[in-house]
């Protein structure tokens, strides 16, 4: 596995689940440009992150799947191997959000976003755990977490409870599966242009706020976080365990 440089995945195969858009997409691209086979999964159309990878060089499959449904994680799992080969990589990137003051916040939006990002997380790793240790294979997972694994956030109650889980699951799993060969670890990406922070760059003043407080100056681009998880994927990254990383401009730093 692997090539002379340690940062090579060519001859490894990644899932990466909301490929389809936005960092999703970056990472899926940045991955196979780094070498790796990568399968697209998620609810939508994956056509144009395919187009990318092909124009790349790359090979990637798309696999469409409701994160939302019960019990489909081992689905996943046992569909992206039947596409591409086992499984080296799994990049935990789908996820929802949902808006609206405390005093509102909806039960139907709390469990949403709770299924989608932690719940099937959670089920995913599960899953290309146990099928990569049938297989005595090392393994990756990287998990995309967020800044709002770290801070509060406003109007996002389900989102930041989401994601504040997501930074200890991946400590605990780190800490249970990282003597037997598979690394888990997280990016936290900070303020990216995605879906996600549509409506936040589409305010004015809520966009002018963001931007003043980030270092760099500037919006994250996917392929920002697409680098870090190149190098949590790689051989590079052998000794890193239940690390949650900021990609974030410096925001955290402020």
């Amino acid at each position: 596995m692997g090539g002379t440089s340690p940062f090579d995945l060519a001859g490894r195969t990644a899932l990466v689940t909301g490929a389809n858009t936005g960092i999703g997409q970056g990472i899926a691209l940045a991955l196979a440009k780094a070498g790796a086979t990568v399968v697209a999964a998620g609810r939508s159309d994956m056509g144009e992150t395919l187009s990318l990878v092909a124009a790349a060089g790359g090979t990637a499959y798309a696999l469409k799947a409701d994160l939302q449904q019960e019990g489909i994680a081992s689905r996943v799992i046992t569909d992206a191997s039947e596409l591409a080969g086992p499984l080296d990589i799994l990049v935990n990137n789908a996820g929802i959000i949902r808006r609206a003051n405390a005093l509102d916040f909806s039960e139907s939006d709390w469990d949403e976003v709770m299924n989608v990002n932690l719940k099937a997380t959670f089920f995913l790793c599960q899953a290309f755990a146990k099928a990569a240790l049938a297989e005595a294979r090392g393994a990756r997972i990287v998990n995309i977490a967020s800044l709002l694994s770290f801070q509060g956030g406003i109007r996002v109650a389900s989102y930041t409870a989401s994601k504040s889980g997501l930074a200890g699951l991946t400590k605990l799993l780190a800490c249970e599966w990282a003597a037997k060969g598979i690394n888990v670890n997280a990016i936290a990406p900070g303020y990216i242009e995605s879906n996600n922070t549509e409506a936040l760059r589409a305010d004015a003043e809520r966009n002018a706020a963001i931007l003043g407080r980030i270092p760099a100056g500037r919006w994250g681009r996917p392929s920002d976080v697409g680098g870090a998880a190149v190098f949590l994927a790689s051989d590079a990254a052998a000794y890193m365990h239940g690390a949650v990383i900021p990609v974030d401009g410096g925001w955290l730093a402020r």
